[in-house]
């Protein structure tokens, strides 16, 4: 399910109507639709992928958790098309870190420009290109790599890679089978269409992307500026947000002065809510696996109803979904202290690409 909605560019409600109008998308939740029949097969995607990565001895649970969430579609083609981008994504980006890196870790100037670099060509490219998804990838594993590796110099940057290509493999894996069986189990009227083609991007629209794209490379290239400051273990979230933030379909692009600021209050709305709900059950369940699960499957739930919704939020439930996983799965079991630390980068994320943003609109003017 879950197709572009047209209507995603459509101005910000008021904190109360915005409220009522969630309240009223989840009054009919119970009945039987094909977005029902999504969040149950997301959901199972989503479970498949934690207990194979336990199995295989993943390291970073949630991030192949989230993975199988965002490749899970009702439709079979779909999932395998998105899951084969972001396989591909990741495998592209994940070689140039580990290739680039033993020349771009001698100097902080270089690694913050490979950073910019990187983060700018193929973000430009995930707007402008209908393989978009594999670009967004891409950009995103090179830039987790390159400061994981930044971040914790004595170990080999070769396992860092392997990592991030083993745990975006389980997930897309779990999402795929799941999304094949799905095929065979529902009706054959609860299948979605396939979603129509996009039509090539024109020269204005290249300017607009490119100056875009340009705003998310800068706010990567702080990244190694800020870790000799503030040596936060989390800053991969840090370079995950920037990245998905500045990540804007081009019809918002075009069609809002400020899509980015939209899409970063959708993400501050719905990360803030996840992370600090994810946390506040790791606190109080006392570390419980079996209350962490079932807090988890709730979660995922709510994200994906609110992704699937006709509200101008559905980029707030994919955040909502992404640090609730994010800080209630965490590496080999529940660790509050780890959750709040990857929950401090998505802020930080945010700290660093809100003044670039703002500096750009003031030149503009």
């Amino acid at each position: 399910m879950q197709p572009h909605h047209p209507h995603c560019h459509q101005p910000d409600t008021g904190p109360r109507a915005l409220v009522a109008e969630l309240w009223r998308d989840f009054t009919p939740w119970p009945a039987v639709s094909l977005r029902l029949a999504d969040e149950i097969i997301c959901l199972v995607s989503v479970l498949l992928a934690i207990f194979w990565s336990h199995l295989l001895g993943v390291g970073n649970v949630g991030w192949a958790a989230f993975s199988a969430y965002m490749v899970i579609r009702t439709s079979f083609a779909d999932s395998l098309w998105r899951g084969g981008l972001r396989v591909l994504g990741t495998a592209a980006g994940v070689a140039l870190a580990w290739l680039l890196a033993p020349h771009l870790m001698r100097a902080t100037a270089l690694l913050s420009i490979a950073l910019a670099l990187g983060g700018a060509i193929t973000l430009y490219r995930a707007l402008l290109d209908r393989r978009g998804y594999g670009w967004l990838i891409a950009g995103l594993s090179f830039a987790m790599v390159l400061v994981d590796g930044m971040q914790r110099p004595d170990q080999p940057l070769g396992q860092f890679a392997q990592a991030r290509l083993l745990e975006v493999c389980v997930g897309t894996g779990a999402a795929v089978l799941v999304s094949a069986l799905a095929v065979l189990a529902l009706p054959r009227g609860m299948l979605p269409l396939a979603p129509p083609a996009s039509a090539p991007a024109a020269p204005a629209c290249r300017r607009a992307a490119w100056r875009h794209a340009l705003q998310g490379g800068i706010a990567l290239a702080l990244i190694p500026w800020v870790w000799r400051v503030f040596p936060l273990q989390a800053l991969s979230q840090s370079s995950i947000t920037i990245m998905a933030v500045m990540m804007v379909p081009m019809a918002d692009l075009a069609a809002l002065a400020q899509p980015a600021a939209t899409r970063l209050r959708h993400r501050l709305v719905g990360a803030s809510l996840g992370g600090l709900l994810a946390t506040a059950v790791l606190l109080l369940s006392h570390a419980s696996p079996l209350v962490m699960m079932l807090a988890a499957c709730i979660g995922v739930v709510i994200g994906r109803h609110i992704e699937n919704g006709k509200l101008p939020i559905t980029y707030a439930g994919t955040q909502f979904a992404l640090a609730f996983l994010v800080v209630l799965v965490p590496d080999g079991g529940p660790d509050a202290a780890l959750g709040i630390e990857r929950l401090a980068g998505v802020f930080l994320g945010m700290a660093l690409l809100e003044p670039v943003r703002l500096l750009f609109q003031r030149v503009a003017r």
